[in-house]
Order: C-alpha cells, then sequence, then structure tokens
C-alpha cells in the first residue's frame, strides 16, 4: 500500500468545498469541480482495490494466528499430560515446540493488528470521500442551474434599454441560490464530522468487545482445566 495513495485520499477529504464553489461562481464554470469529481473516482477506485488487498491480508493474518493459538494451547494441555505420565523427554521436546508456537502465534496476532488497523482506515477514508464525491456532485448540479440563470440574466439585461424596466429579482434569486449550496455544505461537513465520530466509536467498541471476549474465553478454559485436574 504506497502510502501516497492514502495522501492523496485524505488531501481529497479535506479539500475545501466552499472555495471550489466561490472558484466555479467566479469564472461561470464548473470545470473545478468536474476535475475533482474525475480526481475523486480515479482515487477511490485505486483505495477500493488496496483495501480489498489488505482485507485479504488480515484475513490471511487472523487465520494463521488463530491456527497456532489453537495448536499452542494443544500441545500445553499434551505436555502436563506427558509430565503426569513420567514422559519428562517429550515434555521437553513438546515444550520447546510450545514456545516456537506461542512466538510465531504471537508474531501473527501483531501483524493481524496492524493490518486490521490500517483496513480499518482505508474504510473509513472510502466512506468519507464517498460522501464527498456525492455532496460535489449534487452541488455541481445546483451550481450549473446557477451560473445558467446568470447567463441568462445577463442576456436578458443586454435587452433591456431602460434602467426603470430592470427589477431586481434576479439579483436576489441568485444571491438566494448561492446562499442555499453554501449552507448544504455547512450541513454535509457537519455530517460528515458526526459520521467520523461515529465511526470511530464503533471501531473502538468492537476492539475492546473482542479484547473482552477473549479475556473471557481464557478464563473459562482454566477453569475448565481446573475443574478437570481437579476431578
Amino acid at each position: 500500500m504506497a502510502p501516497s495513495l492514502l495522501e492523496k485520499i485524505q488531501t481529497l477529504i479535506s479539500a475545501n468545498l466552499h472555495a471550489m464553489v466561490d472558484r466555479a461562481l467566479e469564472t461561470n464554470s464548473v470545470q473545478v469541480m468536474d476535475e475533482y469529481i474525475r480526481q475523486v473516482e480515479k482515487n477511490l477506485e485505486a483505495l477500493e482495490d488496496s483495501a480489498a488487498t489488505v482485507g485479504g491480508t488480515v484475513k490471511t493474518l487472523k487465520r494463521k494466528y488463530e491456527e497456532f493459538a489453537a495448536a499452542a494451547e494443544k500441545l500445553d494441555r499434551d505436555i502436563d499430560t506427558l509430565l503426569m505420565k513420567g514422559k519428562d523427554d517429550l515434555a521437553a521436546a513438546a515444550q520447546a515446540e510450545l514456545n516456537t508456537k506461542q512466538q510465531l502465534s504471537q508474531e501473527y496476532y501483531e501483524q493481524w493488528q496492524s493490518q486490521d488497523q490500517q483496513y480499518q482506515k482505508m474504510l473509513d477514508m472510502r466512506l468519507k470521500l464517498e460522501g464527498r464525491l456525492t455532496s460535489i456532485r449534487q452541488e455541481r448540479e445546483h451550481l450549473r442551474s446557477l451560473i445558467e440563470l446568470a447567463e441568462a440574466k445577463k442576456v436578458t439585461l443586454k435587452t433591456i434599454k431602460s434602467l426603470d424596466q430592470l427589477s431586481t429579482v434576479g439579483d436576489e434569486q441568485i444571491s438566494s441560490l448561492a446562499d442555499n449550496i453554501r449552507q448544504r455544505l455547512d450541513q454535509e461537513d457537519a455530517r460528515l464530522e458526526v459520521a467520523t465520530r461515529n465511526i470511530s466509536a464503533e471501531i473502538d467498541d468492537a476492539v475492546r468487545s473482542g479484547e473482552v471476549e477473549r479475556q473471557l474465553e481464557e478464563r473459562r478454559r482454566r477453569l475448565n482445566t481446573g475443574g478437570s485436574s481437579g476431578g
């Protein structure tokens, strides 16, 4: 995963849509918005491809961790059995193998967690970028209508010979449309901020829940082992 892609995505997410609208109004053209849309679509596709690759790696690492963890758990039980049967040599060999499997299990776990964090970050960025793309597409259409209205008014003004015949309705309408566009952008920024907080909270809750479940499962295993030994 090239860092440059994530940097490009972050730049697109952080783009000032208000400034983009102002620029389009100044130039009477939606070209700047069209270029932004092209860049978002291009990088969104690249992000989805990379996320799929990282997601596959996450599943592989998780599976390898679980395999080694399960093998280590079985070896741990086998060592106790061998010791109780007086087979110390076999127990020593099994202990050495257990140490290796535990080390590998820990390494796979750390890699899995690291890649999963990267994967969740990429999914979060994809969600934000998709939201930006939807917003800018909508505002492009509104802005295009606004520019067409302004151009139509210019044509109308050229045909009117007397200033007494001019009406301010057109100016008020254009101003109102521009205000509406900026208001929608403010609302979209607020929704994005709320969504970001919610996603971060969900990820944190999921991680904490998974850790608690792992701890409880470990306690269950110890209790079961203790109960068996006591019997």
